[in-house]
């Protein structure tokens, strides 16, 4: 039995998918991958070559709407798959679940799957002409090609909801909501943070504008005239996504000493440890894998009572959650450990054991499998 799962980026694959796709191989399933990246002389073809992974490149730009481009793109994956004859197909990500799905239904692919891990630049609430007409594209594309699809995965209820509402789902449409992508307990482990530390903040993720970096380093530079000592931390890359910050951006936050960036880190997981709170004011998310990531180490946490970000926090318990694009709230929060510094502690455990209950990557594969139908 064949199985291709489709990217938009192969550092996806390998940073988010893995845990799947050897839970795919376990079953003696031969798993094909199809990402834009993996031209046979990169790292990821290699890393993924050597698991016993059947990797092709397919040409699929992530961002931007060319009709001509995103033809080709869905041409391709017909072509692909006509070749390589899968039993199942899923995509995840806007454009794989789209062109994904549409190649596999017509390519006659028996079982079609989608994984909606967020809904992206699009979606997120904006006045601007330019979101209107591509949320109009997306949500017609979207409707078209979830159609053709066995099970559509949601990885939280608000989307399965805005997507029913929106009536890009019907109500008989076979949806399953999973936990995010979850989080493997035995790579991120429980590190405990000490209360004599000072308070250290540490944000991770594309330096978007949707995932409230802005906030992040207005709150940061508030924050720092009242405790200069207090550090926060950035972890990420400018992007080519339409919404990412600007280099003067950075460099300004950079030279005025409010941010200390570390860029793009291939491991988090020292950054994570050195720090004590995860921040991220993001205003949508599927569920924030970063965020997952923090939590399994034990960091308390600071997000956005938003779609998927409002799945990790229990208020109070392991963190707390304000009001998207809310600097104020945000440097309340921030203020509030760095005050209570017992808080940290307290609620960095919190975090591992809900990590630990409600997000083991483990978990949630076993639930996607039995959907799937390889249980």
């Amino acid at each position: 039995m064949k199985f291709l799962l489709i990217s938009n980026s192969s550092s996806s694959l390998l940073g988010f998918r893995l845990p799947l796709i050897k839970s795919l191989l376990d079953k003696k399933i031969e798993v094909h991958v199809a990402a834009p990246d993996v031209s046979p002389d990169s790292e990821a073809y290699y890393a993924l070559t050597r698991l016993g992974i059947a990797v092709h490149e397919i040409p699929l730009k992530r961002t931007g709407m060319n009709p001509f481009l995103d033809f080709y793109t869905l041409f391709f994956m017909w072509r692909l798959m006509r070749r390589i004859k899968p039993y199942m197909v899923m995509g995840y990500t806007v454009k794989p679940v789209i062109y994904g799905s549409l190649a596999a239904m017509l390519a006659m692919v028996p079982r079609r799957f989608a994984l909606i891990t967020g809904l992206g630049f699009s979606f997120i609430e904006d006045q601007s002409g330019r979101r209107n007409i591509l949320l109009y594209v997306v949500k017609f594309l979207y409707r078209i090609s979830l159609k053709f699809c066995d099970v559509i995965f949601f990885q939280n209820r608000d989307d399965e909801a805005l997507f029913l509402k929106l009536q890009i789902i019907m109500e008989e449409s076979k949806t399953c909501v999973v936990n995010g992508s979850g989080v493997d307990l035995e790579e991120f482990e429980f590190v405990e943070t000490s209360m004599s530390t000072t308070a250290r903040f540490i944000f991770v993720g594309r330096l978007l504008g949707d995932k409230g970096i802005r906030e992040y380093a207005k709150a940061a530079k508030a924050v720092k005239q009242l405790y200069p000592d207090v550090i926060f931390d950035v972890v990420g890359s400018l992007d080519k996504n339409p919404d990412s910050i600007l280099k003067s951006e950075l460099d300004l936050w950079i030279n005025e000493g409010f941010v200390n960036y570390l860029g793009y880190l291939k491991d988090v997981r020292p950054a994570i440890r050195n720090a004590n709170v995860f921040v991220l004011p993001s205003y949508r998310e599927g569920t924030p894998r970063s965020t997952l990531e923090a939590m399994s180490m034990g960091r308390a946490v600071i997000t956005t009572d938003a779609p998927g970000c409002r799945e990790t926090v229990f208020e109070g318990v392991n963190g707390y959650l304000v009001p998207v694009k809310d600097v104020q709230s945000l440097e309340s929060a921030m203020l509030n450990f760095i005050n209570n510094p017992d808080l940290i502690v307290t609620m960095g455990k919190a975090s591992r054991e809900i990590a630990t209950e409600k997000f083991d990557v483990n978990q949630v594969n076993s639930i996607m499998l039995k959907r799937i139908g390889v249980d």
